[in-house]
């Protein structure tokens, strides 16, 4: 079941669930979760790997921050994959699992968001990837509401998180061996 915007905000006055969200957001969401916000974004380059014991991500090198009261516009290249961090941060109990989703304006300006679940326990920032899929560049304001997220409720015994990106890295800083 997803959870509706009344009990959405009590979890985030009482318990955190979701921090430094938009007024927007605390005040007249849409639908049923709240769209976040861009705010940092990182070019990827080099090697990645993912092995069954070990991984390691690509360089990254962050190309734009979020700065409240300031605009920053950054143009997202061609056929290009980014990753970016969310400003929002979030504090998910034992018993709810979110799904995030891209914004209309994204997928219909040939840019797409890939997003993913949040699990169980995890607490930290958000990542994803990003791509313009268009043979031009599309213009990005840091701090646009980027994707969507919804809440669900976990019906019996789950497993809460225990990852290694707990708590909002962006990237390995060598190969290392997964938990």
């Amino acid at each position: 079941m997803v959870l509706g915007i009344k009990e959405l905000h009590q979890l985030v006055q009482e318990e955190k669930l979701v921090e430094r969200l938009s007024t927007r957001e605390l005040e007249n969401p849409e639908g049923a979760g709240f769209d976040l916000r861009i705010g940092e974004l990182y070019e990827i380059s080099g090697k990645g790997f993912l092995g069954v014991e070990e991984r390691e991500t690509p360089d990254m090198t962050l190309v734009a921050t979020y700065k409240e009261g300031e605009t920053i516009r950054v143009s997202l290249k061609p056929h290009t994959y980014y990753l970016m961090k969310t400003i929002e941060s979030v504090n998910m109990p034992e018993d709810l699992l979110a799904i995030m989703t891209p914004r209309s304006t994204l997928f219909r300006s040939g840019v797409y968001l890939f997003g993913g679940q949040v699990p169980p326990g995890y607490k930290g920032g958000l990542s994803m990837g990003l791509c313009n899929f268009r043979n031009e560049e599309f213009d990005l304001e840091m701090g646009a509401r980027m994707v969507h997220i919804m809440f669900f409720e976990v019906k019996g015994k789950g497993n809460l998180y225990r990852g290694q990106w707990q708590g909002g890295r962006v990237t390995t800083d060598q190969k290392e061996t997964q938990v």
